[in-house]
């Protein structure tokens, strides 16, 4: 029996944002293929240091690993919005190491994840949907950077990526700025099972 596990952080665990209603993994299970399972491993607030715990939470069963982790990453990241600088180069430069970090620690955990001989989907950190205009366009720049090394790690290994900045791409699909609401969630089981049951395009990124 096919059992999709969802790995990762908030993106996935958004039960506490959802007001009652249907979270990611509630709304994956209901249209999951007959016989398919859905089990949650991922955890609000959770970054590429803690995946080890969720490692320890993939069932002995599990067929289809699913990950989506870096959001709170670059949150902690967030204080190098306010650096001064004496340049632009000096800007990117602090950029380029803040990538290069988490980079090589999501290497880590594909590498890890890969290694369990599973098929597994990984997914790029949507936008957000920030009140803020200025804030909006400042945080989509950011994230591109963590955007970048989690579609190159992904395209490297051949892995299906599910792009949710293009899937989570409309103001109802955030219950706050940074949490999937129950439209978002909705959208989200929909890609994972399209990427999951082969019926998403034929491409490494799956756009939604």
């Amino acid at each position: 029996m096919p059992h999709v596990i969802l790995l990762g952080d908030s993106i996935f665990d958004n039960a506490a944002y959802v007001r009652g209603g249907p979270d990611v993994i509630a709304q994956l299970q209901d249209i999951l293929p007959t016989g398919w399972t859905g089990t949650l491993a991922a955890m609000d607030g959770a970054t590429t240091d803690d995946m080890p715990i969720q490692y320890r939470r993939i069932p002995e069963d599990a067929t289809h690993l699913v990950l989506s982790i870096g959001g709170n990453d670059a949150l902690m990241n967030i204080d190098i919005l306010d650096r001064r600088a004496s340049s632009v180069a000096e800007v990117l430069n602090l950029l380029a190491d803040m990538r290069d970090r988490f980079e090589s620690a999501y290497r880590e955990v594909v590498a890890e994840l890969r290694g369990r001989g599973l098929p597994l989907v990984v997914c790029t950190i949507y936008n957000g949907n920030f009140p803020d205009a200025a804030m909006q366009r400042t945080a989509q720049t950011a994230l591109a950077m963590f955007n970048d090394a989690i579609l190159r790690v992904g395209i490297e290994s051949a892995l299906p990526i599910i792009d949710l900045r293009l899937v989570c791409a409309d103001p109802g699909d955030y219950a706050n700025p940074i949490e999937p609401s129950v439209q978002g969630g909705a959208k989200m089981a929909r890609a994972i099972v399209r990427v999951l049951t082969g019926e998403a395009p034929d491409a490494v990124v799956f756009a939604g």
